[in-house]
């Protein structure tokens, strides 16, 4: 399956079917991940596989001096983020080979994207370069592959027939919640890649999970 062609797709009712099948959550979660990552004013940030531009939203409306940059590489989800945030710049590029010089940024988020992302390590490698030392990256996915999760898995796919009324996209979405790294395992990932914990928080019964990660020395 071809991942950017299938998020070109989804873009016209991606949020609309992100407030159904999170049942309302997921702004909450994505606030409260960036509220704990207390940015600066005047900052520096990215917003690595923005799609349609919540984080970078939610980071403007909180701290209004910060310098947002949004990247993803499907066009249509950044045309409308570039609507919803007139303010940031958009640009479409792949998370594994960014142009920015070294020590850019102050902050870099990703919500959701690292599981789409075959190179996983290359990603991380070029955050780590990017981010200024010291500098403090925010990761939000899914968390443990618990009941909860694979009751909720079910619910997806069905909400997406009735709503969507195309499951194939939700399924593979699915199985990249069921590939992805569990949150104790997602931490390994980040220090083998020369990062350092700062916090991690499990939400909804452990089935969301966000950490906030700083550049080692």
């Amino acid at each position: 399956m071809n991942i950017k062609n299938l998020f070109d797709n989804l873009a016209n009712k991606y949020d609309f079917m992100n407030n159904i099948i999170s049942l309302g959550t997921h702004k909450f979660i994505k606030r409260l991940a960036i509220k704990e990552l207390n940015i600066k004013p005047n900052s520096k940030v990215l917003d690595l596989c923005c799609g349609t531009g919540d984080l970078g939203s939610i980071i403007k409306e909180i701290e209004p001096t910060c310098d947002v940059i949004g990247v993803d590489f499907s066009e249509n989800m950044l045309e409308i983020a570039r609507k919803r945030n007139p303010k940031n710049t958009y640009w479409n590029l792949d998370a594994t080979n960014l142009p920015f010089e070294k020590n850019s940024f102050d902050y870099i988020v990703m919500g959701f994207g690292l599981r789409n992302i075959v190179q996983k390590n290359k990603s991380l490698e070029e955050i780590h370069r990017i981010l200024k030392t010291n500098g403090e990256f925010l990761h939000i996915d899914f968390g443990k592959h618990n009941t909860i999760s694979k009751l909720h898995d079910n619910l997806i796919i069905f909400l997406a027939k009735i709503f969507y009324k195309n499951t194939k996209p939700y399924k593979y979405l699915v199985l990249s919640k069921r590939n992805f790294l569990e949150p104790i395992e997602l931490i390994e990932l980040f220090k083998f890649n020369k990062f350092e914990c700062k916090t991690h928080k499990e939400l909804i019964f452990k089935t969301i999970s966000f950490q906030i990660i700083k550049k080692a020395n």
